[in-house]
């Protein structure tokens, strides 16, 4: 009897030291990886949250063989069109007789990489029947996003949404769904890795980042790509000794007729050119000034948007730098297009949602392209749950108000619980904050900054709420 009570016991403690041991780890592993699930959330709109609580599940805080050996923390497999490294380890394949068969999943540089394909993999055009409807839930609404991943055939496990709740609220990960601006930022377009080559593909085209000194010469015979061809897809390129600055994107293939992802507009910032959106998108100099019906060599205006697919309506031209800026009374953000050029996009072509950013010259940042992410996770494919579809409301300007003349004195400006946006210019523009709205995604909107409209409206965080007016210009 005492021997058996010893062994409880020493059960017992053994239990409470192997749980002891998780918590640190799953803490270290949430320290290690929140800022890329932020990064990744203000870039893709995966609640932070989410991604941390399925990158503990899934890689039992970075402790699994795949995470380890793989760097692989989602269990991404490698599909028909993965080029780099494999690993092969047995999962759930059988073959025709029911016996177990070794998976091969992806290898990845490091973690983030695994953290990118995870976004990729869900917000991918081929499977947007499947888990497009996240993406119009509330990002804030962990809940729902767990049920949400489990009713889109995510995982088949049927706790699994109750899994990751509990992770997110032991942990209180849903802290990291409004940031405060503590993560460091980084470029927000990230393409797939063909492979340790430094080859990238932009809107499916092969592109290399130069090197300090490089020159079309120097990328030919590290590539092997013609230097007379580098020249010619680089259309500013004119000798093969030409000076490339450091990080810019060179392409190796000719770039495309149409820009193959969802984005069909880029809205101009400071600073760049018809040839730096060219680079940026993967299209072609001499179309994208056709689709635009812009002489070549002229330059749109800031705050102009630029058609990255078909072509714009007589009329619909581009302000151009040289020209007077032109006071309209409305914004269309997304006029209904139905006069096509000659390229148009086929219906199957792979898309990737690339948020523009400011950029000039020669682009240093890597764009997604969504061609190497497959269908790695187990789950039938079922219709997704009803949701709302709300999308982000068109501009409206508010008025003036009517001022009272009354002297009053001047009360000491409490932090605002509200927007308190100015009002002293009937040009501004405002937004009204729907379910859903995030300062990330207002900003992308209306091609702008998180900080400025927080600037603008006086708010002193990332907060923001359903009904607010936000003035955006």
């Amino acid at each position: 009897m005492i021997a058996r009570s010893i062994f409880i016991s020493l059960g017992l403690l053994l239990s409470t030291l192997v749980f002891s041991q998780r918590l640190p780890d799953r803490e270290k592993y949430i320290k290690r990886y929140k800022d890329i699930a932020i990064r990744e959330m203000e870039r893709t709109g995966v609640p932070a949250s989410i991604k941390l609580a399925q990158g503990l599940l899934e890689s039992n805080a970075g402790k699994s063989v795949l995470a380890r050996k793989a760097k692989n923390h989602f269990g991404v497999k490698c599909g028909s069109n993965w080029k780099g490294k494999t690993f092969y380890r047995e999962d759930d394949d059988y073959d025709s007789f029911g016996n177990i068969l070794e998976s091969c999943f992806r290898v990845y540089r490091n973690a983030e990489a695994s953290f990118i394909a995870h976004s990729e993999f869900l917000r991918d055009p081929r499977k947007e029947y499947r888990y497009g409807f996240l993406f119009r839930l509330d990002p804030q609404d962990y809940k729902r996003w767990a049920y949400g991943l489990k009713r889109a055939g995510y995982a088949t496990n049927p706790n699994y949404p109750k899994l990751l709740i509990n992770l997110i609220e032991t942990y209180e990960l849903y802290k990291y769904d409004t940031p405060g601006g503590d993560t460091e930022p980084i470029a927000e377009d990230v393409p797939p890795l063909l492979e340790d080559s430094g080859i990238f593909l932009v809107n499916g085209a092969k592109v290399v980042l130069a090197e300090a000194e490089d020159t079309p010469g120097k990328i030919a015979n590290r590539t092997g790509v013609a230097v007379y061809r580098i020249i010619r897809y680089n259309e500013l390129l004119d000798s093969d000794k030409e000076k490339i600055k450091a990080g810019a994107r060179v392409f190796l293939q000719r770039k495309r007729s149409f820009f193959r992802g969802r984005q069909k507009w880029h809205y101009v910032k400071e600073g760049e050119t018809m040839f730096s959106i060219s680079q940026k998108y993967g299209v072609r100099l001499e179309k994208l000034y056709k689709k635009n019906r812009m002489e070549p060599g002229t330059e749109p205006a800031v705050g102009e948007k630029i058609k990255l697919r078909w072509r714009v309506r007589k009329g619909e031209r581009p302000r151009l730098r040289t020209e007077v800026p032109i006071i309209e009374e409305d914004l269309d953000m997304e006029t209904p297009d139905v006069e096509l050029d000659e390229e148009t996009p086929p219906v199957s072509v792979d898309e990737s949602d690339v948020p523009s950013s400011p950029q000039s010259g020669w682009d240093a940042s890597p764009v997604t392209d969504d061609t190497t992410i497959e269908d790695s996770f187990s789950g039938d494919e079922v219709t997704p749950p009803p949701t709302d579809n709300n999308s982000t409301p068109k501009p409206v300007y508010v008025p003036e108000p009517v001022t009272n003349n009354t002297t009053t004195s001047t009360p000491t400006t409490p932090v605002p619980d509200t927007p308190i946006p100015s009002t002293n210019n009937t040009d501004e523009l405002y937004h009204k904050v729907a379910r859903g709205d995030t300062l990330y995604k207002i900003a992308r909107h209306y091609g702008t900054t998180v900080e400025a409209i927080k600037r603008m409206n006086q708010l002193h965080s990332d907060l923001i709420r359903s009904g607010w007016m936000l003035r955006v210009k």
